[in-house]
Formats: C-alpha cells, structure tokens, sequence
C-alpha cells in the first residue's frame, strides 16, 4: 500500500471556472484523495464568501497548520481560495494583469507553514497563483502543461530567467504530446506525457512516489542521536579560507586566533583548490590542544577543500586527507571525496554570482549530498540562499552554513550550534539537529577588506603585513607560539 502523502494542487483560474485546467484539477485530487492521499487544491476564487471562508480556516490553523489536511483523505479534498480574482469584461489584454499582493501573501503563509510532501502546479506561467506557489514552496515540485498554444508562451518576457526559475520542478508532465514538444522546444527539459484519462491519479501517484523515494532519512541513526544528546554545544564554522588560497590573505594562525576569540569551538578550513592550509591548521590546533589545560580554548579543525569542477561549480570535501585536483567532473570530485571517506558539502548553491552547479547537475549527485549551506553571508542576493534552504528542505538534506570569510574579521558572522563531534558520522548525524544562528555583518565591508589585502596589496607588501600580523599575535600570547 502506498503511504498517505500530503499533497496540494495549485491553478491559476478562478475555481469556478469548472472547465479545461480545473476540471482536470478537480477530477485528480478527488481520486488522489480517494486513494488516501490528503489534498489540498489552492485557486484564485470570483466569490468573496469562498475566500472569507477560507481565510476563516486559514486564522483558524495559524496554530496548528497541519490541521487544514484533516478529512481531505477520503475522495473530498479541501479547496482553499487563496484570494479573489475580478474579470474584466473584454479581456483581451496584451499582457496578463499582476497577481494581487493578498494572493501572493496567502499562498506564501500557506506554503511556508503547512508541511507538504508535493505541491503540483499547473501552467505555471507568471503571473499566477501557480506561479507564486513555485516561488514559495519547501516541497517537491511538479509542474504540468496543459496548453500547446504558442501564443500563451510568447507572452513570457525574461526567457532565461524563467527557464532558470522552472529549475526548481522536481518533475514536469504535458497532458498532449503537442504541449510537450512545445515546452521542450522553448524551455528544455524531460516532460513526462501523462494524457487527461482514467488513469491520471495512478500515474501522478507513481512520480510523487519516485520523487519521494529520493529524500534522505529524516533523523538518521536515533541511537547515535540519544548518545550525542549528552555532549556539550559547540558553534560551528564550516567556510573559510586562509592565505593558501589565492583570494585570502589571512595567516593560518590569525585565523587560529580569531576563531578562538568569537568562541567557536569547530572549524572547517576550506580553502580553493588546496588543502596545505587546512592541514597546517589542523596541525596547528592539535599541538595547543597538548598545551596544558586553561591554555587554550579546544578548537577543532575539519580538513577540507572548497573544489572547482569542470564547469559545473564548487563542492566541498570535508574530513579528507588528500588534496583535490581542480577541473574533475562534479561526479568525479564528489566520487573522490568520498573515497577519502569525507563528505560532500555543498556551498552557495544557488549564488548566481558563483560558481554553483545548476539544479540538473545537483539533482544528478543528490543520493552524495551529505549536506548543503544554506547561509552564506557573502551571497549578495537573500533570495539565492533561500533557494537552498528550500532544496534542502524538500530533500531532507542536512543543512550547513559558513561564514565564507576570506578576511579574519568576517569569521563566526553565522554559526551552527551543534552537539560535540568526533568525526564525520558523528558530526553529519549531530548537524541534523543543529540550529544555524547569523548574526548582522556588512558585506560591503568585508569584500573592501578582502580586496584591499588581496588585489590592492603587492605580494612584497602582502609578505610584509602578514609578518607584522604573527609579531603582533605573539606580543599579543605572551611571545610564545600564536594560539
């Protein structure tokens, strides 16, 4: 027997309208329901009672929202009029007309509250409330076509970016093969044919159910969890960068320092295509470690290495021993971190302004993806890093972050309070209960800092600044070795 899912169908027409897209939307979610499956269907609505009504279950549940998927599991799914819509006599616009911000605010709320296995959008073309459900959902997304009219889609202004933005579908299906050959010719990718007939629900259940077999374990191992339970709070550093990367001019033992000095108790140096400064550091950490206790504060260091692939962006391997080669595959990288007994950890995901591999290359190694950054405060764009908290959270794929600091001052400006580690199994399965705690930085002001010692500093001046920066740190320790 399949498990009961929890599932929300979304159109952009008015759901009065019972004909075409909502009478196909209709129809599936009351055999979805029927099968066991509780659903939702979110449309625009023309009556101002249906959207009071709604809105009334809406307050209702702000406290339990779950409770909004209660009795939609037995053949009658549960409508949700997410705002209303008003026709325009003669509509015969050249462009559609916004999407009003009390519907947008709506399906945010409900999306972002109500935990769903899939949200299944129709004609997801902006803008629409389906459009608005793509942006806003934290579950897997599939996406279905119904028009093969050319004229809907040269309506669509920013090709590119809507291409991009279609990334985020987990699956897309066409219910007439012209509709397919239509989409993949303006906006490629895989469409399944799944024809309006009787066995649609079976069909959609099939690819909800593929989807979801490629989530990753929610809790991971409950008896290393309870063990885990009884060690300390440590915070946690998982992006940074010393002066063996080529963009950082920070020493091995400021960055030592400094870490000890905003209480981190765990680093992860990550340095570019390198691993020298990493396991300097490591080094480093280990000799104080043997310094006598109330020395030093314990810091612990995750050799690692911030790797760039052949042009399918950067991957992290941590808790390795060798170093990387740049200009691997992303397969490639990621099978060797793994033969090093590390883990992948991916970074910025979405920052367009990096090197990040697209979704299709990260849905290819998803079942590898031990964890992925989700902060980064050197993402200039808030919106990329929400990206990846929804990516993680749809997969159930741990979630990291790192201050990505390639000047000292930059360190700990976001943190993950985790339990105590020894290793990389104990620290993926204490990593899945972590709490991830940013605190306010400028990002003008650490990117002047970093081109300022880097770019804007000759390599005689560079040599000359880090030896001033070690005699002051060994003023600053008592003239003995930097800490």
């Amino acid at each position: 027997m399949s498990p009961s899912l929890a599932i929300a169908h979304v159109t952009p027409y008015p759901w009065e309208a019972q004909d075409g897209v909502n009478a196909h939307v209709s129809r599936v979610a009351a055999e979805l329901s029927a099968r066991g499956h509780r659903v939702l269907v979110l449309a625009p609505s023309r009556s101002q009672e249906r959207v009071r009504a709604s809105r009334r279950a809406l307050r209702g549940a702000r406290g339990e929202p779950q409770a909004l998927l209660e009795g939609s599991d037995g053949g009658e799914p549960s409508v949700i009029a997410v705002g209303e819509v008003i026709d325009v006599a003669g509509a015969a616009r050249r462009r559609p007309a916004a999407l009003p911000i009390d519907v947008a605010r709506t399906v945010e709320e409900l999306l972002g509250t109500v935990e769903l296995d899939v949200v299944h959008v129709h004609e997801p073309f902006a803008p629409s409330t389906s459009n608005a459900a793509l942006r806003h959902s934290r579950a897997l997304n599939v996406g279905s076509f119904h028009s093969s009219s050319e004229r809907l889609l040269s309506t669509l202004v920013a090709r590119r970016f809507v291409e991009s933005f279609y990334g985020r579908l987990d699956a897309r299906t066409a219910s007439l093969p012209a509709t397919a050959e239509l989409m993949s010719r303006y906006f490629p990718a895989d469409y399944a044919l799944v024809p309006d007939d009787e066995h649609t629900a079976e069909t959609l259940e099939r690819i909800y159910l593929e989807l979801i077999a490629r989530r990753h374990p929610r809790s991971g191992d409950s008896e290393l969890r309870a063990r885990l339970a009884e060690r300390p709070l440590i915070d946690v550093d998982l992006h940074m960068h010393t002066d063996h990367s080529h963009d950082c001019a920070t020493p091995v033992e400021v960055l030592l320092a400094t870490a000890r000095e905003q209480g981190l108790g765990a680093i992860a140096v990550t340095d570019h295509n390198e691993i020298s400064g990493a396991l300097e550091a490591s080094a480093q950490a280990e000799r104080l470690g043997s310094d006598p206790p109330g020395s030093h504060r314990p810091l612990k260091v995750i050799v690692a290495e911030e790797v760039k692939t052949a042009g399918e962006g950067e991957v992290i391997g941590l808790f390795i021993k060798e170093k990387i080669p740049r200009g691997l595959s992303l397969e490639e990288t990621v099978a060797e971190i793994r033969r090093q007994g590390g883990l992948v950890y991916v970074p910025h995901p979405f920052d367009r302004m990096h090197s990040v591999p697209d979704y299709e290359h990260l849905l290819k190694i998803l079942d590898d993806v031990d964890a992925i950054e989700i902060f980064n405060p050197r993402v200039a764009i808030g919106a990329f890093n929400e990206e990846a908290a929804r990516f993680a959270a749809k997969y159930r794929i741990p979630a990291g972050a790192g201050s990505d600091s390639h000047v000292a001052q930059g360190l700990g400006s976001v943190r993950i309070r985790m339990r105590d580690f020894d290793g990389p199994v104990e620290f993926l399965q204490s990593l899945r209960d972590a709490e991830i705690i940013t605190r306010p930085s400028s990002l003008l002001y650490v990117q002047a800092l970093k081109f300022l010692q880097t770019r804007a500093t000759p390599p005689s001046a560079r040599r000359a600044s880090k030896a001033r920066r070690l005699r002051r740190l060994g003023r600053a320790h008592g003239g003995g070795r930097a800490s």
